[in-house]
């Protein structure tokens, strides 16, 4: 399955990925956790979680992501749930698997910071599976790009370090649409190799996204063949208040 997607990348293909899978598993009235936010749908609606992965890939999705974002070892020992999270991340990963054929690609997302980004990369890359590294962006008051939530780290400074690590793919995720122009053109100015996007809409109040000032399927399209065609991206998808509706509107303007 992955030398489809290898081929692809080399022939600097279009490659649609899904949107997002906590928002989308909400929207579909699962009630998310005050402190696992949508890693116990795994568990308690899995059917909802599998119906989000097939509605991306009848939307055009060739990539989907395991509902994997929330069960991070850290959090369920912060929480004293160590013995969770590998339960939640087994069933997410045979839910996905159930939907598509096969696991692939291990991708490190929302990495925003110039440390543990760096070593959840590392180990990343350490399981030899192909890598696709996502960094979010954020914009702060005296107009610098830094990581998300971290105006302490420049977004140049993590590149840089992501860069030396020669990940399989680099993507801007979790940022949002109107400033992912800004920080593609710093990826492109380290990096060479293939670029993704996968901005989010909306807002966060834990433990529910709020689905307001939702970025329309059409402007998405819109700003999508921009980065195209001013940052040779090739990987289109959404994160966080991003839905099917969204990618099949990229699958149908973009291929």
């Amino acid at each position: 399955m992955y030398q489809f997607i290898e081929s692809k990348l080399n022939a600097k293909s279009i490659i649609i990925l899904d949107g997002a899978t906590g928002t989308e598993i909400q929207r579909k009235g699962v009630p998310m956790d005050n402190e696992t936010w949508c890693a116990q749908a795994n568990k308690t609606h899995p059917d909802v979680v599998k119906s989000v992965h097939e509605s991306y890939i009848n939307a055009g999705s060739i990539v989907i992501t395991a509902n994997t974002y929330a069960t991070s070892p850290l959090l369920f020992n912060s929480l004293g749930l160590d013995n969770e999270f590998l339960e939640l991340d087994r069933l997410a990963v045979e839910i996905a698997k159930d939907a598509v054929a096969g696991r692939q690609i291990a991708i490190a997302e929302l990495l925003r910071d110039c440390d543990y980004a760096i070593w959840a990369s590392k180990a990343a890359i350490e399981t030899n599976l192909p890598v696709w590294i996502g960094i979010s962006a954020e914009k702060i008051k005296d107009n610098k790009l830094v990581g998300y939530s971290h105006p302490d780290c420049l977004f140049e400074d993590i590149v840089i370090k992501i860069v030396e690590l020669k990940p399989a793919v680099i993507n801007v995720m979790h940022t949002s649409p109107h400033i992912t122009d800004e920080a593609l053109k710093i990826v492109r100015k380290y990096w060479n190799g293939p670029v993704g996007t996968y901005p989010e809409s909306g807002s966060f109040i834990m433990p529910n996204w709020v689905f307001q000032d939702v970025i329309s399927p059409e402007e998405l399209v819109k700003k999508s063949i921009e980065w195209k065609e001013q940052s040779d991206v090739t990987l289109f998808g959404g994160c966080c208040g991003i839905g099917p509706d969204h990618i099949k509107e990229l699958k149908n303007a973009l291929l």
